[in-house]
């Protein structure tokens, strides 16, 4: 057997996952990349006396489970290995990530470049000043760069044009700016609560998805099932976290194309949806609601009461303004046909979520790898078949309505809240888990790794945004420079999700 089949938060000993030759390594992993049902969740390496294990999760969304392989291979005598990602493009950030962190050297990779400069990268000579921009010599062509300083308080992040006039002809994004070294921290971090606070602070418009993710994670590490008030509260604070993205990145839609009044009206309608989190847990970004083995949000019939109120008002303007935006050939103009990725690209590069799920490209883990109690919805993700800034637009819009239809239905029966209980269980010895979430901007994934001893040995995390950023790049080809902000603003991808 050249692999083991697990479900999502299953967690198994590591060393029941098969070590083969990188032969047949890369033949497996990519031979199940050809189907369109599979796609790859994670990727990574680490050190294990003088070799470096490598381990891809594969998931299969028609079957509901992840494929795990593993091999084993020398790298300290600058030995050089077949790349996936010539076969798969999806395949390129996990070993950019690799090579960057190892060194570990390919024959065959496409793109080799640095992927986020971390600070314990293999080549500390490899830095932000002589990142190796794609160039083209042309007396006709230009170059245009933005950031990484950009006005307001956006992240850091440059971003470099090549144009024809006013035209795109390539885009180049160069992350890696700010560090926070969160995975070395969740190791050399003990208490619960401290790692609760750094799953909390991977992206910070995704408080409630992170913090599932961790988690889930860690209770199937320690053998624990919540019990149904947690997951309840769980999957309510994930689709209303949903339904404030949604619609702030409405509101910034509008503002990129001088549309004051959607900006203003989606905008304030943001507010109560933050303010209502607050309400419950006392953070309007969530933080603080989710821990591993406790509730501490309960979800009361007062909560409900308090939802319900917001979700009636929030929806009459909302539709209202809605309407009235796409009615409106000046906006449909600047949004139709604008950044265009094609399904085919879409699968070609491997992008995920909201953004996958416009370009006609089924990739939602609340239908293939339900957590929680998803598995009680039988959810249907929405897609659009353009791949444009509209379909974009009309994902949220969809997905907006479709959350407070869930939260609604979801109230009619709210279980009582357990006592609370913080004693879980200490993690088991040498164990693998792996955690997959659909937030709102799409799959997160944890994974962790314990020693003999049942402390973390590994802690990797995969924000939403590492699959999706080149597709901004291929978006703006051929548009005009000036569509930038609105596609931009269409993916809102996070900066420090990616650099961790």
């Amino acid at each position: 057997m050249n692999h083991i089949k697990i479900k999502n938060n299953e967690a198994i000993k590591l060393a029941e996952i098969p070590v083969i030759n990188y032969s047949e390594f890369l033949n497996f992993n990519t031979a199940l990349l050809s189907k369109e049902e599979n796609h790859c969740v994670q990727y990574f390496g680490f050190r294990k006396n003088n070799l470096l294990r490598l381990i891809c999760c594969m998931a299969d969304d028609n079957q509901g489970i992840i494929n795990i392989s593993s091999s084993e291979i020398s790298i300290d005598n600058n030995e050089s290995y077949p790349s996936f990602s010539n076969i798969h493009l999806a395949f390129h950030c996990f070993e950019r990530e690799i090579h960057e962190n190892f060194g570990l050297n390919y024959t065959d990779h496409p793109w080799l470049k640095p992927l986020r400069f971390s600070f314990d990268r293999f080549n500390k000579n490899s830095t932000i000043t002589n990142y190796p921009f794609r160039q083209i010599e042309s007396e006709e062509l230009h170059e245009v760069g933005v950031g990484p300083i950009h006005a307001g308080i956006i992240e850091p992040g440059h971003f470099r044009f090549i144009c024809s006039g006013e035209q795109i002809l390539h885009l180049e994004i160069q992350l890696g700016y700010q560090h926070r070294g969160i995975e070395k921290l969740m190791i050399s971090k003990k208490k619960l609560i401290e790692r609760n606070m750094l799953a909390e602070s991977i992206a910070g418009d995704t408080v409630i998805g992170h913090s599932i993710a961790y988690a889930n994670l860690w209770e199937s590490l320690c053998d624990f099932k919540p019990s149904e008030d947690i997951q309840f509260a769980r999957t309510i604070a994930l689709e209303w976290e949903r339904i404030a993205n949604h619609t702030g990145d409405l509101s910034a839609l509008c503002n990129d194309i001088a549309y004051q009044l959607g900006g203003s009206v989606f905008g304030r309608l943001r507010t109560p949806i933050i303010n209502t989190f607050q309400m419950w847990c006392g953070n309007r970004l969530g933080k603080s609601a989710i821990s591993p083995g406790v509730n501490n949000i309960p979800f009361t019939n007062t909560t409900a009461a308090t939802f319900s109120k917001v979700m009636y008002a929030f929806q009459l303007d909302f539709m209202e303004m809605y309407d009235k935006m796409s009615s409106l050939p000046s906006i449909l103009a600047r949004l139709e046909k604008t950044g265009i990725v094609s399904k085919e690209q879409s699968t070609e590069i491997g992008m995920v979520g909201m953004s996958a799920r416009a370009s006609n490209n089924s990739r939602d883990i609340r239908k293939s790898h339900p957590h929680d109690l998803y598995h009680l919805f039988n959810h249907k993700p929405i897609i659009k078949r353009h791949g444009d800034v509209y379909s974009r637009t009309q994902i949220r819009k969809e997905e907006i309505l479709q959350s407070l239809d869930y939260i609604r239905n979801f109230m009619d029966e709210i279980p009582s809240a357990t006592e609370k209980n913080m004693d879980l269980n200490p993690p088991a010895p040498n164990m693998f888990s792996l955690s997959l979430v659909e937030g709102w901007r799409g799959e997160i994934c944890h994974c962790a790794i314990t020693d003999e001893k049942g402390e973390l040995m590994l802690y990797k995390i995969k924000d939403p945004s590492l699959h999706n950023w080149l597709a901004l790049t291929l978006a703006v080809r051929n548009n005009e420079i000036s569509d930038f902000p609105v596609c931009n603003k269409s993916f809102n991808l996070s900066y420090c999700g990616h650099d961790l």
